[in-house]
């Protein structure tokens, strides 16, 4: 039996690999991809441009800062400082001063390897520049927040894997996302994916814990969306279609989840983590955000120890 210590490093690792698998043939068209890798594209970790095989991106930097945020008690106040600190990594080549404003305190801001630009989003840095704090008390009732109110980029998603570890995840997630995104789709595919983990944690399989957050999807207006990808890629899960890239390209939120859970899906044992990890990164989109949300899903799923070893040397 999986045991929830292993899932929780199995969701965090899982994660960083999915993302490195992806973020050389990130925006790369899966034409292309199959020209330079073969037919069968990418089937094993490549050299990114600068190559360097193995490098995460910053869904792997923000998931850490939002780890980070759930050990320091996990409100919405500690996710904005966090991902304040994470925007220095962004920012400053190096670690700014402890003592130059509130929010620098911590041992993970001072992981050196951190400050590095990994193709962060417009909405996550320009959000973040707005220190907005939104109010956990205001209801998601389908209308946009105050920050980006238009944008649904997957950068709420591919960040919001730790919020599954602790009770009221959906709504943590959803109003952790207002931070930096304003489209109530952006909220609630983090909201979705959050409530995903938290049943995978539990040793839930992943289809019933998809059809989980769908239910708690139904009663937030303007969930639509949200609702209508998951269920497509169950659907095509379910038929045995391989028609990934029917459902997007993974660049807004809705798109990145369902793509990362099809994926997720065709994995039903351990053995099978592998090829679902390709699969979520060979196709014509951002790659490593779809990597990045199905290796959180299957490591929280089947834990660390199914994750391909090879991989991870």
């Amino acid at each position: 039996m999986t045991s929830h210590q292993d899932r929780v490093h199995g969701c965090l690792l899982g994660g960083a690999l999915g993302d490195a698998l992806g973020f050389p043939v990130e925006g790369v068209s899966l034409y292309t991809i199959q020209d330079r890798h073969g037919p069968a594209g990418i089937t094993e970790p490549v050299p990114d441009r600068d190559g360097v095989v193995g490098r995460i991106s910053d869904d792997t930097q923000m998931t850490l800062f939002t780890a980070e945020a759930v050990l320091r008690g996990g409100g919405v106040p500690h996710v904005q400082q966090a991902y304040l600190r994470w925007l220095d990594t962004q920012e400053h080549p190096e670690p700014p001063p402890a003592d130059s404003a509130p929010h620098r305190t911590g041992r993970l801001r001072e992981e050196r390897w951190l400050y590095a630009r990994r193709g962060p989003g417009r909405a996550c840095i320009l959000g973040l520049q707005q220190q907005y704090v939104p109010d956990p008390r205001r209801p998601l009732d389908g209308t946009p927040g105050l920050v980006n109110p238009d944008s649904k980029g997957c950068g709420t998603v591919m960040r919001s894997a730790p919020f599954g570890l602790v009770p009221g995840s959906f709504e943590l997630a959803a109003h952790c996302a207002l931070i930096t995104h304003g489209h109530p789709t952006a909220s609630y595919a983090a909201g979705a994916f959050a409530a995903v983990i938290g049943e995978l944690m539990t040793g839930q399989p992943l289809d019933r814990a998809v059809r989980h957050a769908l239910a708690l999807l139904a009663g937030y207006p303007g969930h639509q969306e949200t609702s209508t990808a998951l269920e497509r890629a169950l659907a095509l899960a379910e038929a045995g279609s391989d028609q990934l890239e029917t459902l997007g390209a993974g660049w807004v939120a809705e798109e990145a989840l369902a793509i990362a859970v099809y994926a997720a899906l065709t994995a039903p044992t351990p053995a099978t983590v592998g090829p679902a990890l390709l699969l979520a990164v060979n196709h014509s989109g951002d790659s490593d955000s779809t990597g990045a949300v199905c290796g959180n899903l299957l490591g929280a799923r089947h834990g660390a120890g199914a994750l391909p070893p090879e991989w991870l040397a």
